[in-house]
This record gives C-alpha cells, sequence and structure tokens, in this order.
C-alpha cells in the first residue's frame, strides 16, 4: 500500500475515525506492540523496531521532546506495517514519515481544521489538538496542499532560526507512558519482585533494567499503591506477558 493508504487502513480496523490520537503508546501496547526505551548510549537513534517470532518490538528515544516521540512511535508503527520483510533504506523511512505524518494528521480532518493563513501563530495554535512538533505539522499541510512550496520553505527557516527544529515551541511537556509496564512493575512489587530480582532473572544488569523502561513509566506508579496482580507473576518464577 501506499504509505497514506496503509495509515488510513490502520485508522479504519482500529476505529479510531479521524479524531486524535491520545496516547501513541498505549494504543501500540493495546494493539500488541512491546514497548521498551531506548538506553542512554542511543541518544542519536530516535527510535527503531522489529518483528520477532510474529511479535512487533518498538524501541523510542525517551530524551527526545514528547511531540517527537510521539511522532517515532507512530514512524515505527509505518515500518511495522509497510517493511514488515523489507530493507529499510533511504526510500522505506520517507514512506515511514509518511504513514506517520497521514496516521497521526488524517488528511480530512486536517482539511477541515487547518488555518487558512500558515502564521507562525497559527501554526502553534493549530498543532495542539494533534499533540505534534510544529514542524511535523507544517509538513502536513504542505503535504495537503494547504501551503505554498513557498511558503513552507519561508516557514522551515523561521523554524530553524528561532530553534524550533531542536526544542519545540509551546510544548505541552506531557511525555507519553506505558500502561503495561506501570501494571507489570506495581504487579511485581506487591509480590515482592524487585529490579534487582528481575536483573537477576534476565541476566541483565539492573541499570539495563532501569534504560529499556523506567523512561516510559512514571516512578509513582511503582513506588507505592496496590495494583491488581491478575497472575503476572509469582515470586520466583518471572513472567512478563
Amino acid at each position: 500500500m501506499e504509505p497514506e493508504v496503509a495509515a488510513d487502513t490502520v485508522r479504519a480496523h482500529w476505529k479510531l475515525g479521524e479524531r486524535p490520537i491520545g496516547n501513541v503508546v498505549h494504543l501500540l501496547e493495546l494493539h500488541g506492540v512491546r514497548v521498551f526505551s531506548l538506553v542512554e548510549e542511543c541518544v542519536e537513534v530516535d527510535a527503531f523496531s522489529f518483528w520477532r517470532d510474529d511479535v512487533p518490538f518498538v524501541f523510542i528515544n525517551t530524551m527526545k521532546s514528547p511531540e517527537r516521540s510521539r511522532y517515532d512511535a507512530a514512524h515505527e508503527l509505518g515500518h511495522l506495517v509497510l517493511h514488515r520483510s523489507a530493507d529499510r533504506g533511504r526510500e522505506a523511512e520517507l514512506d515511514a514519515n509518511r504513514f506517520a505524518s497521514a496516521f497521526l494528521m488524517p488528511r480530512g480532518a486536517i482539511l477541515a481544521s487547518a488555518p487558512r493563513y500558515p502564521s507562525l501563530p497559527n501554526l502553534l495554535q493549530g498543532k495542539r489538538p494533534w499533540n505534534v512538533s510544529v514542524a511535523a505539522f507544517a509538513h502536513r499541510l504542505h503535504a495537503v496542499d494547504l501551503m505554498t512550496d513557498w511558503q513552507y520553505r519561508m516557514t522551515c527557516i523561521e523554524l530553524s532560526s528561532r530553534g524550533f527544529r531542536k526544542d519545540e515551541p509551546d510544548s505541552s511537556g506531557v511525555r507519553e507512558t506505558s500502561q503495561v509496564w506501570s501494571k507489570v512493575l506495581a504487579a511485581l512489587r506487591e509480590d515482592g519482585i524487585t529490579k534487582t530480582d528481575i536483573a537477576a532473572e534476565l541476566r541483565l544488569p539492573v541499570r539495563e533494567i532501569d534504560a529499556l523502561v523506567f523512561g516510559l513509566v512514571k516512578m509513582g506508579s511503582i513506588e507505592g499503591g496496590r495494583t491488581g496482580r491478575g497472575g503476572i507473576a509469582r515470586r520466583g518464577h518471572l513472567k512478563v506477558v
């Protein structure tokens, strides 16, 4: 499929309509994707994904802006859908970008709600419902012909000159976290299973456990409180499903 058709198809299959997506990480987890965070040594990597034994995995850099990490998660969904058995070269990256843009900002909804004149204040206002970066929003407007080539070029120059390519202006500041990992870690804690126990059973250093999941977990959710275990884990036999 063409990337935009594939994005529309996934939205239809998951019954999302054309409304903004509340939390991409939750959505991926809901549909069986295992989502992890990347370690600090991978700061230059935005995200990556792969299939293993018919199970999809996504790793997200949580040191980027919340809007950037959200887009990266959608980008990796594009790879999982479009490039399961293909080499991922430059064209595949462009396709995944087109998928992410269409998946997060459906054409019909953008055409109906976009600002008439793409000034920077209007772009900042228009991007908020979609929770994307201003650069991604401008790119989408250009892709659906709501910005001319000249308008888009001038917007890109302005965003670069203001440093908005790296530091997102008017950021929501709300990072998407995992529902699954919060529940798993809280349940393990209730069973008396510590990070050290988890690391020992998985034969990984504790710091790697932290790096793989704590970028996606609010620490308060595993420091206290009771969460139903539901058979997720038992002492001496760790099994995360």
